[in-house]
């Protein structure tokens, strides 16, 4: 630590966001180069298997497993360089060693050079391949393109070539197709005394942009499968939505549809929302390296950024539309789901109010039933009361105390016993139930 330093603290990213600036620099590439790239997908692939296989080139016997923590290394190995790069889903290798000065401009040449790299180090490389290509790049003089155009072509067969000039320093011709040897190939004719830096950035971002597309594409297939799936949810939907105008419809039935139908669809957004999401990602930077290349027109060609948008764009069309879909869906039923959650309230509201109802009815019948026992309870506590007197009433009798029958007494005695009877009651009442 530098104690001269004024500043507060690092925070702890500071250094790593400060140096991914210059996380991938691109090569420095001396002309006439010969930059064979290989693209993989890594899934499965750890940096381990990644090492081992780099300590295979020449002199690398010794290469620390910490120089692949970077995510990218740039090897020197005799007559050629090796860039390694490991990205989130695939990993790229680029080897760039000299291009004969005899090297013949021909459909054949780039199939029979000899690669400084053995053939085997590149057949093994862990992962599977996604994208691989050829770039030849030599000085040529670009002040007539017409002729600039023909001398790439020869490097091609007959088939039909999209070209670009590159900023007016380079121009770059392509055909697209996939050879037997499983590669693809690029020409680029530089300006003489194009600085190697500028041969790095040319041909990183030419690389870069056909990797890019490959990987874009990779939503196109999940899209078209998950079609058909798409079309049969969203036509169980509607029927599910159908049924909720049916009042005879059962809520328990509609509730088991509707979470089968939700789970179908949060299935297939969990599978298939980061390949979706990841394929406008890479579009996206598919159109920043077109717009980086600064194109311009070649007489008779198309561009290669017309020929790959219009190719690509109804694809990406396709991907966003079909993620579109799936979201749609997804709020459909969300919906759907709110609707039902209504109905179902409903109803349980009204089943309370016919529960409330016969609740109140059978407490109004209890009231009554009330009142009848209580009514008996009064005269049978009247009976034994007066019966009670009648007993004591005879005793009276038979001291001589009593000048009238005892049953006569008893008999007088009875509305008061009742009335006594009915006022104890009533105070109870009042005591327990305030009325």
């Amino acid at each position: 630590m530098n104690e001269d330093r004024l500043l507060p603290p690092d925070d702890p990213l500071r250094l790593t966001l400060h140096n991914e600036v210059h996380a991938r620099p691109p090569a420095r590439i001396r002309l006439p180069a010969l930059i064979v790239h290989i693209a993989v997908l890594n899934g499965g692939i750890s940096r381990a298997d990644e090492h081992a296989h780099l300590r295979l080139l020449p002199g690398q016997q010794a290469l620390p497993e910490e120089a692949l923590h970077a995510n990218f290394l740039r090897l020197r190995c005799g007559e050629f360089s090796l860039k390694w790069e490991r990205h989130a889903e695939f990993t790229r290798y680029a080897v760039v060693q000299a291009l004969p000065a005899d090297a013949e401009a021909s459909p054949q040449t780039l199939d029979t050079l000899t690669l400084r790299v053995a053939t085997d180090w590149l057949s093994r490389i862990p992962g599977r391949t996604f994208a691989a290509i050829k770039l030849v790049m030599i000085e040529r003089p670009l002040t007539f393109t017409s002729g600039a155009l023909a001398e790439a072509k020869a490097w091609f067969a007959d088939q039909a070539v999209v070209a670009s000039t590159m900023g007016g320093h380079s121009l770059v011709v392509t055909d697209f197709h996939l050879r037997g040897s499983g590669f693809e190939h690029l020409v680029v004719l530089a300006e003489p005394g194009t600085p190697e830096t500028r041969a790095g950035r040319i041909s990183q971002r030419l690389l870069e942009l056909e990797t890019y597309r490959l990987m874009a594409l990779r939503g196109l297939p999940a899209a078209k499968a998950l079609g058909a799936t798409l079309a049969e949810l969203e036509a169980t939907l509607a029927a599910i939505t159908a049924r909720l105008q049916q009042h005879g419809a059962s809520e328990a039935e509609l509730l088991d549809d509707l979470i089968s139908t939700a789970a179908r669809v949060e299935h297939a957004t969990a599978e298939h929302q980061y390949r979706f999401g990841a394929t406008q990602a890479y579009h996206a930077i598919v159109t920043n390296r077109l717009d980086e290349l600064h194109e311009g027109k070649v007489a008779g060609t198309q561009t290669l950024g017309e020929f790959m948008q219009r190719r690509l764009s109804p694809a990406i069309a396709t991907v966003a539309a079909t993620a579109q879909r799936l979201a749609e869906l997804s709020q459909r039923i969300s919906r759907a789901s709110a609707l039902l959650r209504t109905r179902v309230d409903i109803a349980t509201e009204a089943q309370s109010q016919q529960l409330l109802s016969q609740l109140g009815e059978g407490q109004r019948t209890q009231l009554r039933m009330q009142a009848t026992v209580e009514g008996l309870s009064l005269a049978a506590i009247t009976y034994y009361v007066v019966s009670l007197l009648l007993y004591f009433f005879k005793a009276l009798k038979t001291e001589g105390w009593l000048p009238v029958a005892p049953e006569l007494a008893a008999g007088a005695a009875i509305p008061i016993v009742l009335a006594g009877v009915w006022w104890t009651t009533r105070r109870i009442h009042r005591k327990f139930f305030g009325h």
